[in-house]
């Protein structure tokens, strides 16, 4: 396999950032988005199709929506399984089915090429810094193969086992980043109406059994107004609580605790805040409790 050039399909939020490390660690990228100017602005040259892309490289990466996207861009009648040669690999790094996987899994195997789900974690700063986690499913093999793709995108990088491992890693963890993301929330409004200082608050949960990667990470700005734009928006969540809780059900576990994020989420997108940032379900829950935000505007400060 060369190992000085990728194909890149998907450069949007995560996808661009990406691409950018890989092009600044010396490897020729390819890319392809719907918007034509994505794959320049971030280093890669331009392709004007999904043939250009398969062509150019032997390994192919995706990073698209969701499972629906995927299966368009592999399956389609210009897609991937139509031009694909033995020996080449895709690397599917969307947040995506597992079931899904799988079953690309097997079509691409059938025609010699190797598909390796390897869902991430980190968001907008660490695709930026190449510090991304990443969980992979698929031959062990084929994860060595191309860890050096890997290299200028990740810190630590986990082989999950079979294929769907990666995309089913990756689920569980955004569920609990949902959970935590809005149950915080709803703990900062209470606190705020109050009238607590929300900085106090924060060192009290982060030294107590409240503590999550919410109060520690992301908090802390929010209750100052920095809402760290760049990340899974309310939608985005909502689909990936959605897809966590059909793994579970395949799985035979019962979700008990699916509703609280689904419901806060939903709130947010039902409000206006879908498009935005998922740390504006804060304002959401804020809006339905009676106009609060957690932070107050300078031109309002006494």
């Amino acid at each position: 396999m060369r190992q000085d050039r990728i194909g890149f399909i998907g450069l949007g939020n995560m996808g661009a950032r990406m691409t950018r490390r890989l092009v600044d660690a010396g490897i020729a990228v390819l890319g392809l988005d719907r918007d034509p100017a994505r794959p320049a602005a971030a280093g890669a040259q331009t392709a004007g199709s999904i043939k250009e892309v398969v062509d150019f490289a032997d390994l192919v990466m995706l990073s698209l929506p969701d499972s629906h996207a995927v299966e368009s861009v592999v399956e389609g009648q210009d897609g991937i399984l139509a031009h694909a040669r033995a020996g080449q690999t895709v690397v599917d790094l969307s947040t995506a089915a597992a079931s899904s996987t799988i079953r690309l899994h097997g079509l691409l195997a059938a025609r010699g090429v190797r598909y390796i789900d390897a869902g991430i974690s980190g968001g907008a700063a660490a695709a930026e810094k190449g510090t991304l986690t990443l969980m992979i499913g698929g031959e062990p093999e084929a994860i060595e193969a191309v860890r050096w793709a890997f290299a200028p995108i990740s810190s630590k990088a986990l082989n999950m086992g079979a294929s769907g491992a990666g995309h089913t890693t990756k689920l569980l963890n955004n569920f609990l980043n949902a959970v935590s993301l809005a149950a915080t929330a709803e703990v900062m409004v209470a606190g705020k109406k109050a009238g607590l200082d929300l900085h106090q608050l924060l060192d009290v949960l982060n030294s107590s059994s409240g503590v999550n990667f919410a109060t520690l990470n992301r908090f802390p700005s929010i209750v100052d107004g920095n809402y760290l734009e760049g990340g899974l928006t309310s939608k985005l969540m909502t689909k990936d609580v959605v897809l966590y809780i059909e793994r579970a059900r395949e799985l035979g576990v019962a979700s008990l605790n699916g509703s609280g994020p689904l419901a806060s989420f939903g709130l947010a997108t039902a409000l206006g805040y879908g498009e935005m940032i998922s740390n504006k379900v804060v304002d959401a829950i804020g809006d339905v409790s009676g106009g609060i935000r957690l932070h107050q505007p300078q031109g309002d400060r006494a």
